[in-house]
């Protein structure tokens, strides 16, 4: 998700604002974090959150209409000549690809992930070019890198790490 999360950042630096080079770059340095905290996690000793078999299946499936659907919207999109519509269809999508897994899995925090990315593209939509792109992008990658560290956390609570409190 975090991953996911800095190609929204780095493509609405590159559609929306036209920034290049290292500008594009910066956003995977959230990746990066992330990545490394998971990294972490992963190697701690306990026992890890694993995925029901029909968690895995909505999961499999789930991936793959988010890939056919972003393959789909951006044809579209592109064929109506409206590049300013194509961050808020791929936020609509991706967020519509949680809600399956939300689903079978049972696990809120997915739905809210699902509903914060479709707020972020219907926000896209109305507000429409050049912002609406802008507003889409950014805030479905904010909430990917939310969900990734929230992911994280709750991993590492699971394998019987402490919370970390201010």
């Amino acid at each position: 998700m975090s991953f996911f999360g800095a190609v929204f950042a780095s493509l609405t630096l590159y559609w929306q604002w036209h920034l290049s080079g290292v500008a594009l770059a910066a956003p995977f340095l959230g990746f990066v974090l992330i990545g490394l905290a998971a990294r972490h996690v992963i190697r701690s000793p306990g026992e890890r959150i694993k995925p029901s078999p029909r968690e895995e299946r909505a999961i499999k499936w789930s991936t793959i209409g988010e890939g056919v659907g972003l393959f789909i919207a951006s044809n579209i999109v592109i064929n109506l000549h409206r590049p300013d519509l194509l961050l808020p269809s791929m936020a609509l999508v991706v967020g519509l690809h949680f809600l399956p897994i939300a689903f079978a899995a049972g696990f809120r925090p997915f739905y809210a992930l699902g509903a914060a990315l479709i707020i972020a593209a219907i926000a896209g939509f109305i507000i429409g070019a050049p912002m609406g792109g802008a507003v889409a992008g950014f805030m479905a990658a904010s909430a990917l890198w939310l969900a990734s560290g929230m992911a994280v956390r709750r991993d590492w609570l699971a394998k019987g790490g402490k919370a970390v409190t201010a």
